[in-house]
């Protein structure tokens, strides 16, 4: 059996919030997921050394960290644990090449990494800042700063708390794609803590979804944010399928990008995307509408044909909705509908469909 690359299982009071979790992940960014005041962050100084719990253990690719059945607790400066705040917490006295060889430190000589600093550098696009202090640095500056010099600590692992909520939307899109190669290229698992669905979707690799202090559900992302039997759930992420997808050509007079995906070929704004392009797309249950048959005089340009696989138990007010999954493919859409929708459409499980889209409502990095 293969050994997670986090196994996590802890109990903890603070005060009146009970700490209860367990889970285990394999992603190479697994997203903790929930509302403010779920009990992420603290799971998250648990797993940095920064808490002490009362009972479990925490094991990084099958080493303890934490272990309190054998009295193994490491403390946090032994752990090799980067760890990157919302706020950068740089040195601001220091140049950004002092902030960032202020990592390096920390490293024993004898497993120092000569070229790590310019391979940092390239990573996260701000060789070019190097002589400047972080007062004269943007916002996403000072964060992928702060990320670099978490990474020349050579960490096992890294610890991401929230790093982009303090910033504007231009910032985080200007940080985005270097998460993206950290979670692709490097090799370090990370902990990703967030509340935005959309940083989830794009980034996790898996998802667990903290609720009150306990694990209510974790497993690969797009299985996840897809559960029919989660959407109603306090905290649960909205319901939404999340497909990989690639650039397979233009329709230059409108502005068009086509894209194929495990779901079929979907229609999107052209955007800034390039002809081969790698990503991933979000398609919320709440922007999909059903057909009996294929659609004829709609401006929707996406029907994709499906069967209902799963139909959920009406939620909402006075049972007014309903979420249902439709196996299309190889992928699962999620819709969510009125009641009244489901019962005139007569859905039944095994009953083919036709999911309409707009080009519109599909998010795209």
């Amino acid at each position: 059996m293969t050994t997670p690359v986090l196994d996590i299982a802890v109990r903890h009071r603070l005060g009146d919030f009970q700490l209860d979790a367990a889970f285990q992940s394999q992603g190479r960014l697994t997203a903790l997921f929930g509302t403010s005041g779920s009990g992420k962050t603290s799971l998250v100084n648990v797993i940095g050394g920064l808490i002490r719990p009362q009972a479990g253990h925490v094991r990084v690719e099958g080493e303890a960290l934490l272990d309190t059945a054998r009295g193994v607790f490491l403390p946090k400066h032994r752990r090799r644990i980067g760890y990157v705040f919302q706020e950068a917490r740089l040195f601001p006295h220091l140049t950004v090449r002092q902030n960032l060889l202020f990592g390096h430190w920390f490293v024993p000589h004898a497993v120092r990494k000569p070229a790590e600093l310019d391979k940092v550098l390239e990573l996260l696009g701000i060789g070019h800042l190097l002589k400047r202090r972080p007062g004269a640095l943007s916002g996403g500056e000072k964060q992928r700063v702060a990320i670099g010099r978490a990474l020349l600590a050579q960490p096992r692992l890294l610890l991401m708390d929230e790093p982009l909520a303090a910033l504007d939307e231009a910032r985080k899109a200007e940080i985005l794609p270097h998460i993206e190669r950290l979670r692709d290229e490097v090799g370090i698992p990370i902990v990703y803590v967030s509340h935005s669905l959309a940083e989830v979707a794009r980034l996790a690799t898996t998802v667990a979804i903290v609720d009150a202090g306990r694990i209510a559900a974790c497993g690969p992302t797009a299985e996840i944010l897809a559960r029919v039997d989660l959407a109603s759930r306090p905290g649960a992420p909205e319901a939404s399928a999340v497909l990989s997808a690639a650039v397979t050509g233009f329709d230059e007079a409108f502005g068009l990008a086509r894209l194929a995906t495990p779901a079929g070929e979907l229609a999107i704004a052209r955007g800034a995307l390039r002809l081969g392009q790698q990503l991933r797309v979000r398609i919320m249950a709440s922007d999909v509408m059903l057909s009996l048959a294929p659609p004829e005089g709609t401006s929707a340009l996406n029907a994709l044909p499906g069967t209902v696989a799963e139909i959920g138990e009406r939620t909402g007010e006075g049972g007014s909705t309903v979420h249902l999954r439709l196996d299309c493919g190889a992928a699962n859409l999620i819709v969510r509908l009125t009641a009244k929708s489901v019962a005139s459409l007569a859905l039944a499980i095994g009953k083919p469909v036709y999911a309409i889209i707009k080009s519109v409502s599909v998010e795209t990095p």
